[in-house]
């Protein structure tokens, strides 16, 4: 058996804004069969969340309604700003990475128009830094009529084995499913940068351990409504976008009349519905026969214990499901660590995207290598 360690850097921007999560992980990969998954040992070794500045975040949110000069501009800086940002953080934990793979910032996501785009300049992060850079994941399996998303599914598959379900709640909610050795995984619904921006207008960043929303009163006819979005009664493969969360979805629940207390609880509720619905139709579609089921819950949202204790009940309601949440450094460095492999796979030329997870035509290798002047892969 051929065995290969590799030290590399992971960076995810995520749609919450709240920053850039960096994570600095071992691998040590092994595989006997091409055709075959490999064998992964890994360890989080290093990690931390940069908070985005004040003008990085309002020039983020805004990006999608900006000229293509700003657009081209702002991909180049944000390429130039992560680098100095992962240089300080290799600087204070003495750390010399084999690589970065970076996801990047989303600003368009349209798998239906074969178009996806992630700012932070590849070319720019390797100048910067001097280490080969990797990114672009998504591209490749978009151009063969793949969602491009969630990506997810591998680090599920590959780090964290022995459960039925996974989930991560993010700016955006996704869910991966292990039928029986076939991963299957889509976006559920818009999650924190929902919660965020209506906790906003109460004077909060966030709704911490979402006590405001356990306190309100769920408006029933908001949430049939949002029953009726179009997205959430399409069957899998989907993904969502973004920019159609930013200026349609979200404005059109900011509007609603209910009061910012009880929209914050309805649509805390009805994320933990579209999670159990969205388990219900994995279920069904795939004929699981199994009596229990285990759901590895990950990102900034599992920290929302009302939120965590709604996805139980509606859960419950039609399956057993028992809810798992990891150690912290998991819950708020999955997708950072995911990136990281994401590179690792890259190099050793092991497919990253699945095709049962995207709708793809085949499994793909993605991501771009950019050299860097310090080292080379």
């Amino acid at each position: 058996m051929i065995s290969k360690t590799y030290h590399s850097i992971g960076l995810m921007s995520g749609s919450s804004l709240d920053g850039l999560d960096i994570a600095y992980c071992t691998f040590r990969v092994s595989q006997d069969d091409p055709r075959q998954s490999p064998k992964v040992e890994w360890q989080l070794v290093h990690a931390e969340t940069v908070p985005f500045s004040e003008q990085w975040v309002a020039r983020l949110y805004h990006l999608p309604k900006q000229d293509a000069l700003s657009f081209s501009k702002t991909h180049t800086y944000f390429g130039h700003y992560m680098g100095e940002l992962v240089n300080a953080f290799i600087q204070k934990n003495y750390i010399d990475p084999d690589f970065i793979a970076s996801h990047g910032h989303t600003v368009f996501h349209y798998p239906d128009q074969r178009m996806t785009m992630q700012i932070g300049d590849g070319a720019a992060l390797a100048a910067v830094t001097g280490f080969p850079v990797i990114n672009n994941f998504r591209t490749q399996d978009i151009a063969i009529n793949g969602e491009g998303t969630p990506l997810a599914p591998i680090a599920d598959k590959l780090l964290f084995e022995g459960y039925d379900f996974y989930m991560n709640i993010g700016g955006i909610a996704n869910i991966t499913c292990n039928a029986n050795g076939k991963f299957i995984a889509f976006d559920t619904a818009p999650a924190n940068q929902v919660l965020n921006a209506l906790a906003l207008q109460l004077g909060f960043d966030f709704d911490k351990d979402g006590a405001i929303a356990a306190k309100a009163t769920m408006d029933q006819e908001l949430f049939g409504a949002m029953q009726e979005i179009d997205y959430f009664t399409l069957p899998y493969p989907k993904s969502l976008d973004n920019s159609w969360i930013q200026q349609s979805f979200l404005p059109t629940l900011m509007q609603d009349e209910a009061s910012s207390e009880d929209k914050l609880r309805t649509y805390t509720d009805f994320i933990a519905y579209q999670t159990a619905q969205s388990i219900e139709q994995i279920i069904l579609t795939e004929k699981i026969k199994k009596s229990t089921f285990k759901l590895f819950i990950t990102g900034g949202g599992a920290l929302n214990t009302f939120l965590i204790n709604s996805i139980q009940k509606y859960c419950n309601e039609k399956q057993t499901v028992e809810i798992i949440i990891p150690e912290r450094n998991i819950i708020e460095f999955k997708e950072a660590i995911l990136m990281a492999l994401m590179g690792v796979l890259r190099v050793e030329n092991i497919p990253n995207c699945m095709q049962s997870v995207t709708g793809a035509k085949r499994d793909t290798i993605g991501g771009a290598i950019f050299q860097g002047s310090k080292k080379t892969i």
